[in-house]
C-alpha cells in the first residue's frame, strides 16, 4: 500500500480536522435540542403574496431593504418593490396596525426570535400612513454642517 504523501506533520493536522469535524457535526443537533424556541407566528400579510419568494425575503430583506434606501436616498430612485413603506403597509397586525409595537407584530416577533435589534423604527413610521414620532418636527442643521443657503 503506498503512501499519498509523506510530509512531516500531515498525519496530526489531517487527525485534528476529523476530530473538529466530527465534533462540530455531533453538536449541530444538541444546539437545536437546547434551544427550544418555538419559531414565532406569524399573521399573514394582506396582499394575495409577497413581493417576491418568502425564503429570499426572509433571508435578503436587510440588504434588499439597504439597496432600495440607497437607490432613494443617494439616486433619487424612487420604486416600491422592495420598499419598508409597503412592507409594513402590507404586514401591520390587525391588532395593533403596526409592524413593530407589540411582540407578536410582525418585525418585532422575528427579530426577537433571531436576538436582532430593530432600528428602522427610529426614523420610518411602525404604522401604515403615520409619521414616526422622531420625524414630526423638522431637523436642525448641526452646527458642524456648513449652510448651503447663506454666503459663504
Amino acid at each position: 500500500m503506498a503512501r499519498v504523501a509523506n510530509l512531516p506533520g500531515l498525519g496530526k493536522w489531517f487527525r485534528l480536522a476529523v476530530c473538529l469535524g466530527a465534533v462540530a457535526f455531533m453538536a449541530i443537533p444538541s444546539m437545536q435540542a437546547v434551544a427550544g424556541v418555538d419559531l414565532p407566528k406569524l399573521e399573514h400579510g394582506k396582499g394575495d403574496k409577497c413581493v417576491d419568494e418568502e425564503d429570499y425575503i426572509r433571508r435578503n430583506h436587510p440588504d434588499l431593504l439597504k439597496h432600495h434606501r440607497d437607490d432613494t436616498l443617494r439616486k433619487g430612485i424612487r420604486t416600491t418593490k422592495y420598499s419598508l413603506r409597503k412592507c409594513v403597509e402590507c404586514h401591520a397586525g390587525s391588532k395593533t396596525g403596526s409592524v413593530a409595537s407589540s411582540k407578536e407584530d410582525f418585525c418585532v416577533a422575528c427579530h426577537s426570535y433571531a436576538g436582532v435589534k430593530l432600528d428602522c423604527w427610529d426614523c420610518h413610521a411602525t404604522k401604515p400612513g403615520k409619521r414616526p414620532v422622531n420625524q414630526t418636527a423638522q431637523p436642525s442643521l448641526s452646527p458642524l454642517m456648513p449652510s448651503h443657503g447663506g454666503s459663504q
